[in-house]
């Protein structure tokens, strides 16, 4: 090429951002006509859950705003945040908001949680006899639909039940548990049945682990509850967040369990809030004031939830 057909070359005006086929503003155009269409595959999920979320949501919403009974009324009248004032006002009601979080505490965060990352952790170091024994044993309760778990439980701490058999057995002072520690029973009852999702959670998470970082510290001389404190927990530290989440969120929501088992009593001694607004709402037929409640227990797991995304959202 000569010299002059170069200098016409560098003459020439550069060409148009995406003039040719493959350019930049082809891509784009491509992209904005396809972006149109993006949403159809979500569609029919969006849907679903706009129908069978959002919209019973909001119904909630409304019916909790209103003096809506179940019998002797025609029509139900708008009454504002009459049952929102009348819960706070509720000694019933203030009761159950502290008996459901002493069930979260000791079912959820200390039970659960620290039953299933310790049979994890031993499940790990033992042999495949006894992983699948184990865990086949704890899977067998989760299983269980929780009613059912809740009548087995019933026939465990019941006065003449296998507990008091084998106290009994043993010489030791025997008591009827469903009266006396009745908020305890039903926590343990809900140990018993949910800590297989938080073993399977924290075996998953320990699996991930590199063998060579703890066979590093236990050369380096880290005993066992340091290689845990230092290395285990800072790196299944999201498994145990995302763990205690659905967990708590879980447990929260516990029904059937403690009505097989209680229903509540006696007295008022084991009445969380779901067994608290089922009685408001269907023993007393006061739907609004009971939706009121369900409304104000969406709130106590929101705020659980708004808790542990904030401590998950730092990276180890």
């Amino acid at each position: 090429m000569s010299a002059a057909d170069l200098a016409a070359g560098s003459k020439r005006p550069p060409a148009a951002a995406g003039a040719g086929a493959g350019g930049p503003g082809a891509r784009g155009r491509t992209t904005g006509r396809g972006g149109r269409w993006r949403w159809l595959p979500i569609a029919p999920a969006t849907l679903l859950l706009l129908l069978f979320l959002a919209g019973p949501i909001g119904y909630c919403v409304y019916i909790a705003f209103t003096d809506m009974q179940l019998t002797g009324q025609t029509s139900a009248s708008f009454v504002g945040f009459d049952n929102f004032r009348r819960a706070f006002a509720d000694a019933g009601f203030r009761n159950a908001v502290v008996l459901t979080l002493v069930f979260t505490l000791i079912s959820s965060i200390l039970g659960q949680n620290t039953l299933g990352l310790a049979l994890a952790a031993l499940m790990r170091r033992g042999s495949k006899t006894v992983r699948s024994v184990t865990g086949a044993i704890v899977i067998s309760a989760w299983v269980l639909p929780e009613i059912v778990a809740g009548f087995l439980l019933y026939t465990f701490f019941s006065k003449e039940g296998t507990l008091n058999a084998l106290l009994d057995w043993l010489h030791l002072p025997v008591q009827n548990w469903l009266y006396t520690l009745p908020i305890l029973a039903v926590s343990f009852a809900n140990v018993w049945r949910g800590t297989a999702f938080s073993m399977l959670v924290y075996s998953a998470a320990l699996s991930e682990i590199p063998k060579e970082v703890t066979e590093s510290a236990e050369v380096d001389g880290a005993g066992g509850w340091q290689r845990l404190w230092r290395i285990t927990l800072p790196m299944i530290r999201r498994s145990i967040g995302t763990n205690l989440m659905l967990n708590t969120l879980q447990t929260l929501s516990v029904f059937g369990l403690i009505w097989a088992m209680t229903r509540g009593g006696p007295g008022n001694r084991s009445q969380t809030l779901p067994v608290f607004m089922y009685d408001q709402a269907f023993n007393k037929s006061l739907i609004g004031y009971g939706t009121a409640v369900a409304l104000l227990l969406l709130l106590v797991g929101a705020l659980f939830s708004v808790v542990y995304l904030r401590l998950m959202r730092e990276e180890v």
